[in-house]
């Protein structure tokens, strides 16, 4: 990059435990090219979110009220817990008025699923799972692949990514609307108005701390309701750092993907390489994908999102 992007930062879920962790991230983001704004979101704290609900919403909205220059890239800090506090609070008219067709990229994963699909349901507004400041940004150890998926992403209207999965899709070909996130976040809004009512659609997930039967029973609930037979194919990200038991008796991952194979009636694609994981995709929540595969390699074509021109 050569020239001076802006960033702007958001703190809608926990709050910045460790500073020298939040400067390395602003440091990365600087040595990129990039102007970083809004970094009193790294001050706040008030139990364990990054301020008050007032306080959190009102730097969301703050988009949609005419702040100026509009930001190129907008980055939640972290995730852990809190976003669902704001659904109520978020001003989804202006903010599709102001960043419905702008080149701003707004850009998060984990807890901030919630909001992204808010987003994408009441605004119209597609946004971007992909890095955040502390975990990916701040990391002691850069990930390179994570820095290019994102430097491309933002910079060209289409994008093409390749990666091995267990080869037992068959040879597909679909294409829709990609949405989906942090599993249990999408699962937390069956019901409500803020996921998105989407047919014929792509469907990531992924999770963390969450042994299989949990996956499972969250795949159940997304089957159960409808949703899945209501979609082309559901891709399976990064499923890590949880601990299987004796009791599992061997009930591990693959065991469930095998099984819901058999269930739900759609494509299953899996180890996308995305989520609570150092290398990672950026992904436009609401823009268009197209899944290929050949035996075991998997063709992911992204198209449609808001990207920075030059």
């Amino acid at each position: 990059m050569t020239q001076t992007k802006l960033v702007e930062l958001i703190a809608p879920s926990g709050y910045a435990p460790c500073p020298d962790v939040a400067a390395r991230g602003v440091a990365t983001l600087e040595s990129l090219g990039y102007s970083v704004r809004n970094r009193e979101a790294l001050e706040r704290r008030y139990l364990r979110f990054a301020g008050t609900d007032e306080d959190r919403a009102a730097e969301i909205n703050r988009l949609g009220q005419g702040v100026d220059p509009l930001p190129q890239v907008v980055l939640a800090v972290r995730g852990g817990y809190g976003a669902v506090h704001l659904l109520d609070r978020l001003d989804y008219g202006r903010l599709h008025d102001r960043l419905c067709n702008a080149p701003v990229a707004i850009v998060g994963h984990s807890d901030f699923t919630a909001i992204q699909l808010a987003l994408l349901s009441q605004a119209h507004i597609t946004t971007f799972a992909g890095p955040m400041l502390l975990a990916d940004f701040g990391a002691e150890t850069l990930s390179d692949f994570t820095l290019q998926q994102f430097h491309s992403m933002m910079h060209s209207p289409s994008h093409a990514v390749q990666w091995t999965d267990d080869g037992a899709s068959g040879g597909i070909d679909v294409s829709g609307t990609l949405w989906g996130g942090n599993l249990a976040m999408v699962c937390s809004l069956i019901g409500t108005r803020y996921l998105p009512q989407i047919d014929g659609g792509v469907l990531f997930v992924e999770d963390v701390n969450e042994p299989p039967y949990r996956v499972e029973r969250m795949l159940y609930q997304l089957h159960q309701s409808g949703i899945l037979a209501r979609q082309r194919a559901l891709v399976l990200g990064d499923f890590s750092q949880y601990r299987l038991t004796d009791y599992d008796n061997g009930y591990d991952m693959a065991t469930v993907i095998e099984s819901m194979r058999r269930v739900i009636g759609i494509p299953i694609v899996t180890d996308m390489p995305f989520g609570h994981c150092p290398d990672k995709l950026t992904l436009p929540v609401g823009g268009q994908a197209r899944v290929q595969t050949s035996g075991a390699q998997v063709t992911l074509t992204l198209t449609g999102y808001p990207y920075i021109d030059g």
